[in-house]
């Protein structure tokens, strides 16, 4: 259940019983070729699957997952982003939070600056982790990313290409975007 609030399309009662992997594969192939399932946790075991590959999304919600994800991939000098969600509630009910997506680039001196602003450790009273997942707020930060990623790419205008936006906050009380700036390198 915890998935099927964030996921897209229809849910199909048949689906909750089946692995996310497999769904999501059955939903995607649809519109999209060569799509190869693997029905594993990504860990520091994983350096085989990622042979050849050349950038990555890294999209988790445990700190101690990323933290084993980002190890694997700056020792294999993938780049990568990593998107986040915090959302908690206000004393009235309502929800406020962020949305996260972090750029990490090959040089080891940008991708530690930027795990300050990731959690690499669980942490407590994120409602995100125990409540219902909100679906606007998934596609907004997969959205985030992808286009930062066609940026990165060309697709769209980088207006200083010299710089590039590390880290990029959306904040849902305000509906305000933020972001650090550093080198690109």
């Amino acid at each position: 259940m915890h998935n099927a609030f964030r996921s897209p399309g229809k849910i199909h009662i048949e689906e909750l019983r089946k692995s996310k992997v497999y769904v999501y594969k059955s939903r995607y192939e649809t519109f999209r070729n060569n799509i190869v399932e693997y029905n594993k946790p990504v860990d520091a075991s994983c350096k085989e699957d990622f042979e050849g590959v050349t950038f990555a999304f890294v999209c988790v919600d445990t700190g101690t997952a990323r933290a084993e994800i980002f190890q694997l991939l700056t020792s294999m000098k993938i780049p990568f982003f990593d998107t986040g969600i915090g959302i908690n509630r206000t004393d009235t009910g309502e929800l406020r939070g962020m949305v996260r997506t972090t750029y990490f680039s090959t040089d080891l001196n940008q991708v530690e600056k930027n795990k300050v602003s990731v959690p690499l450790a669980e942490g407590d009273g994120d409602m995100y982790k125990t409540n219902i997942q909100i679906g606007e707020i998934n596609a907004l930060n997969a959205c985030l990313a992808v286009m930062r990623y066609k940026q990165l790419l060309g697709f769209y205008h980088e207006a200083n290409m010299d710089l590039i936006n590390s880290n990029l906050l959306f904040d849902i009380t305000d509906i305000r975007i933020a972001g650090d700036m550093v080198e690109n390198n």
